[in-house]
């Protein structure tokens, strides 16, 4: 089970060199706007820094995906909206060059689908999704992310956001010690 929780090791600073955040978003249903978890790990100078993690409150009860990821609307029922969220939670994203995360299609959609529900703006971070990098990088295939993460031996929980957060923030860092470079 998810529990909301923040950690930093180090204060992040409005602006790092290098520095990104690594995001995961577990969903409730097809809709992308349904965000039942979140969890962003910010990483500077090639280390970890910050860790967040929220339970989210979506907007509709419908739940499709609990055998996935063990979120249920009772989990989720008190909790805050992805916009209450995604405000206290604003200042890991900080002078971040970029996002990551795996298939990052998926979570950029779903941030754009919560962000437009919630009448927020838009971050305008780019991602870099961690299937490329592990493709570019490594001709790792399939590039599921257990597959991927089994290959560079990253230790992962799949479908906990935070553990699929840290495993996406470990697979760039592992791409820029093989040479991969993020270009703007």
């Amino acid at each position: 089970m998810v529990k909301r929780r923040a950690s930093t090791r180090g204060r992040s600073r409005l602006s790092a060199p290098d520095a990104f955040v690594a995001i995961d978003f577990e969903t409730a249903n097809h809709d992308p706007s349904s965000a039942c978890a979140i969890a962003a790990v910010r990483v500077e100078a090639n280390r970890i820094v910050r860790k967040e993690v929220h339970l989210i409150r979506p907007p509709s009860r419908d739940f499709f995906f609990t055998d996935i990821h063990g979120i249920s609307w009772d989990d989720v029922r008190h909790e805050r909206s992805f916009a209450q969220v995604w405000h206290a939670m604003r200042t890991i994203l900080d002078g971040a060059g970029y996002l990551a995360a795996h298939n990052a299609s998926f979570d950029q959609r779903v941030l754009t689908a919560c962000c437009r529900k919630a009448r927020l703006g838009v971050p305008g971070i780019p991602f870099v999704c961690t299937v490329r990098i592990a493709r570019a990088v490594w001709d790792i295939r399939p590039t599921k992310l257990p597959d991927v993460c089994g290959r560079l031996r990253i230790r992962l929980k799949h479908h906990d956001p935070a553990s699929d957060a840290e495993a996406c923030a470990r697979i760039v860092l592992k791409a820029r010690r093989a040479g991969w470079c993020h270009d703007p």
